[in-house]
């Protein structure tokens, strides 16, 4: 009796374990989100205040020089800002990544489209651009041994593109001023989307600090 008693406790044991597991990981995501509201803030001041420099610039992405252009600029400010939210983790070489991704990006999806400014035509733009800059930051967290680093570059195309599908209807009005990047309304949706992804790429990476946050193993 003891004995059967004994194997069903060792049977119990470990499901109970594996459920404070999953609740442990659970927690620890929803942890580290909340210490990285910094990131949310970074995306919704950069966007819309990189898009506007950026659009003062060039006055509409209608050409490569225009985007390429356009992309520069965007690529610097959202990349310095996201930098700076995410400095304790990943080195400074996240804002030239940021910078080549925005700009290689904004030229091949707006070429793509034929420089359209249809609500498939963006989000698609979108996809593409959000593709070469999450393949180039996705990088840089590879360089920091950051696992599951892939999927950074994997959610970014779908994320991006979900933020001008959002804007489209925010700014329907002035849609024909062929804007570099979507708007505050897409930021914020782009933001939270994102925040989840990377606190649980983050969960389990420690923090890089001092000068080591400028170097890259």
């Amino acid at each position: 009796m003891e004995d059967v008693l004994v194997a069903s406790k060792e049977t119990v044991q470990p499901s109970g374990s594996h459920a404070s597991r999953d609740t442990g990981e659970r927690g620890d995501v929803t942890s580290t989100a909340r210490r990285m509201w910094l990131w949310v803030v970074a995306i919704l001041v950069s966007i819309p205040i990189g898009g506007y420099i950026a659009d003062l610039v060039v006055n509409g992405v209608d050409s490569v020089g225009a985007a390429l252009a356009g992309g520069l600029i965007v690529g610097a400010v959202i990349g310095a800002a996201e930098w700076f939210a995410l400095r304790r983790r990943v080195s400074w070489h996240w804002i030239p990544a940021t910078i080549v991704g925005m700009a290689v990006g904004l030229v091949a999806g707006a070429a793509l489209v034929d420089y359209g400014i249809g609500r498939g035509d963006l989000a698609l733009m979108g996809a593409v651009n959000g593709l070469a800059v999450g393949v180039m930051q996705a990088l840089v967290l590879a360089r920091h041994r950051i696992p599951g680093a892939l999927w950074w570059a994997v959610a970014n195309p779908p994320a991006w593109a979900l933020g001008w599908f959002v804007s489209s209807y925010v700014i329907s009005r002035n849609i024909d001023e062929r804007f570099p990047i979507f708007g505050a309304s897409g930021a914020l949706v782009f933001g939270l989307v994102t925040l989840f992804l990377l606190a649980r790429l983050f969960r389990a990476a420690p923090e890089v600090r001092g000068p080591a946050a400028r170097t890259v193993a």
